[in-house]
């Protein structure tokens, strides 16, 4: 069974991964695990601090879309949000 949860083939580090794109593989390793929904409701349960859970992201206790890199977001991300960028 363990051969099929990609948490445990995988490198761990992944699921708590800093860089966006890590995140995201880890993300879409979850979506072909078994066990995705159990996973969730456990992490949901125990409110997990942070790290990929169910294929979702978690950040301080809470589920985000995705997770923000360290920083200052770039400008295009500025832009995006509405708000003038810094001079």
């Amino acid at each position: 069974m363990d051969s099929l949860l990609p948490c445990r083939t995988n490198d761990p580090e992944l699921w708590f991964a800093e860089h966006s794109a890590e995140v995201e593989r880890a993300k879409t390793l979850c979506r072909e695990c078994p066990l995705i929904d159990g996973c969730l409701a456990g992490a949901l349960e125990r409110r997990e601090p942070w790290g990929v859970w169910g294929g979702e992201v978690f950040v301080d206790g809470t589920v985000v879309a995705r997770k923000r890199g360290r920083g200052r977001p770039r400008k295009s991300e500025t832009a995006a949000a509405g708000t003038p960028a810094a001079a």
